[in-house]
């Protein structure tokens, strides 16, 4: 009997923790097409760079969030990108490129294209595109949990 209770504790705690570690699922822009195709959902795009630290905060805390974290695998495509990448993407039939604009400063065309809000953009910043790949809602700064879910509730319905 000893046994048997330590076996269904070990099945619900490993149980428990598999359900708790559930992944945000990414997508790079490549991705998106082929996606898209299958099932259309709006994008959450996460703009951000290796130096900010509110961008830190938001993809430690608010992006591995459980509630975030199943909204966004069910509901949208999640994609992220570094500014200041200076690798080429592809998305839209389009390829942006990495602008340097200085000694050791730059940044990416799309960041710029899908970030700029009133012609400046600030780190972190959230692009939210409907399935017609039109930006609908830019929320630049940090959001913590509660503040995204309500944005990403809203969007969705």
């Amino acid at each position: 009997m000893k046994k048997l209770l330590n076996f269904l504790f070990l099945v619900s705690t490993t149980c428990l923790l598999a359900q708790n570690n559930t992944e945000l699922e990414h997508y790079s822009f490549e991705e998106l097409e082929k996606v898209q195709q299958q099932e259309a959902r709006p994008y959450v795009i996460f703009i951000h760079t290796d130096w900010c630290r509110f961008c830190h905060g938001m993809r430690k805390n608010t992006f591995s969030h459980p509630d975030i974290v199943s909204i966004l695998n069910t509901d949208y495509y999640f994609v992220e990108i570094n500014a200041e990448q200076k690798k080429d993407i592809t998305f839209l039939d389009t390829t942006f490129s990495y602008r340097p604009s200085g000694a050791n400063t730059g940044i990416h065309d799309l960041a710029k294209a899908l970030g700029t809000v009133n012609g400046k953009i600030s780190y972190p910043t959230t692009v939210f595109l409907n399935t017609k790949n039109e930006i609908i809602l830019q929320y630049a700064g940090f959001a913590d949990h509660k503040t995204l879910y309500e944005l990403l509730e809203k969007i969705k319905n």
